[in-house]
């Protein structure tokens, strides 16, 4: 069983990115999502990250919550 927390620090570190939390901070600030562009085909995501969104989110996965709240925080 997966004991991993699902929060954003760690969602980061799972795609390949610095999950602390000022790096986080600084990728939401730099990054924005357009009004009907979709979290998972962003510009700024390589593909296995892509494809890591995408197969959680289709699968209603434990950090399907998480993802959605990185889709909020990147349309604000």
């Amino acid at each position: 069983m997966d004991t991993t927390p699902h929060d954003l620090s760690h969602l980061f570190a799972q795609l390949g990115l610095d999950g602390q939390p000022e790096r986080v901070d600084a990728f939401i600030r730099q990054h924005k999502l357009g009004r009907h562009e979709r979290l998972e085909e962003a510009p700024f995501w390589n593909e296995s990250q892509r494809a890591f969104l995408r197969e959680e989110r289709a699968r209603d996965a434990e950090w399907s919550e998480t993802i959605d709240v990185l889709d909020t925080l990147l349309r604000n």
